[in-house]
């Protein structure tokens, strides 16, 4: 089997992947490859219908991934909050309604979906970015890394990792990684792995004419948190949030007709008349989550100090948003460490 060389190798097409490779090329360095497990890329951006199911959302104190948008002159937006909002108590009693105050938004959404930010960084990337291409061997030679996937066998002179820390950490490293890292990469919490997201598509925007907001916050019920979710250009009129986990065992058929009555009794008999509704269980995705799931409460910690410094004699290094210390399990956590990881493997500042 003849081994595809090139000088710098990153494993994932996820948002910190992408921005390490865009930077890359911005400083005109060229020789490298990207693998990328699933069939698509984004990783755990992945927009449908113009529903984003995965990451959403940022906000004014992430400025790194707003310069970035700025950069690839992707436009941003407030996230629709106006009307009022539904805070369910305790599914028996009546639900408390609410309106925001409007000192500022809440919350930006990415114009054309968060996949806009994928797709901008990927179309400088032509042909170098491999699919289906899911890395399960990584041996260090003296001056080079070997990684095997199904059928093929790829080496660099460095390697970055940007796929979750608790993932990698299923890799066969040889010689075996120190075992303070695959202790602290097993325990590192995958961001979005435990999350099931809805998203349902109208003809109308029937909460806003109603003077909703589309927001729906409640512990209790079959959807614990509900959003507007129209676009941009507001000719997709849909809502989208996280289902209970409670749910996630249950039949599907039978779980969408509660997740439908729990919104009617709250925001009207109009959300039976959908257009379309879709649902993305990150539990059941083989390239973000992983048997041993545990649900987080608590803010997981991220950017543990294991992971800023290099591995295998120089050759290796950690990237995602996991390993973020700025804003770590989030998108600007993401294009943080993508940056990082540019910037150490080209050992300079950014143009």
């Amino acid at each position: 089997m003849k081994t595809i060389h090139s000088k710098y190798i990153i494993v994932g097409a996820g948002l910190s992947g992408l921005t390490t490779a865009y930077a890359l090329i911005e400083n005109g360095e060229k020789d490298f490859i990207i693998l990328e497990a699933r069939d698509r890329i984004g990783g755990r951006i992945h927009t449908k219908n113009g529903i984003d199911l995965g990451a959403t959302w940022f906000q004014d104190h992430h400025t790194n991934l707003s310069k970035l948008l700025d950069d690839l002159s992707i436009n941003k937006f407030e996230q629709y909050s106006k009307g009022k909002s539904v805070l369910v108590y305790n599914t028996m009693a009546p639900a408390h309604y609410f309106e925001n105050q409007h000192n500022g938004p809440s919350a930006y959404r990415i114009a054309d979906g968060s996949i806009a930010i994928i797709n901008k960084l990927a179309s400088v990337l032509v042909d170098k970015i491999h699919l289906n291409s899911i890395v399960t061997n990584i041996v260090e030679g003296q001056d080079t890394l070997t990684l095997a996937t199904e059928n093929k066998t790829y080496s660099a002179e460095k390697v970055i990792i940007t796929i979750p820390p608790k993932l990698a950490s299923g890799i066969d490293f040889s010689p075996r990684l120190p075992e303070n890292l695959l202790q602290t990469m097993k325990s590192t919490h995958t961001w979005m792995s435990n999350a099931i997201k809805v998203g349902i598509l109208f003809d109308q925007p029937f909460w806003k004419e109603k003077d909703f907001s589309g927001t729906v916050i409640g512990q209790v019920g079959p959807v614990i948190e509900l959003y507007d979710h129209c676009n941009y250009q507001e000719n997709i009129f849909a809502l989208m949030g996280f289902v209970n986990e409670g749910l996630r065992d249950t039949k599907a058929e039978i779980r969408k007709e509660r997740i439908l009555s729990y919104l009617e009794k709250y925001l009207g008999e109009e959300v039976k008349n959908y257009a379309a509704y879709f649902e993305k269980d990150w539990s059941k995705d083989r390239q973000t989550s992983c048997k041993n799931l545990k649900s987080v409460y608590m803010s997981p910690q991220y950017g543990h100090e294991v992971f800023r410094q290099w591995h295998y004699n120089g050759k290796l290094l950690f990237s995602g948003t996991e390993t973020s210390p700025v804003y770590g399990g989030y998108l600007d956590g993401a294009v943080h460490s993508g940056l990082n990881a540019a910037k150490k493997l080209l050992n300079k500042e950014l143009v």
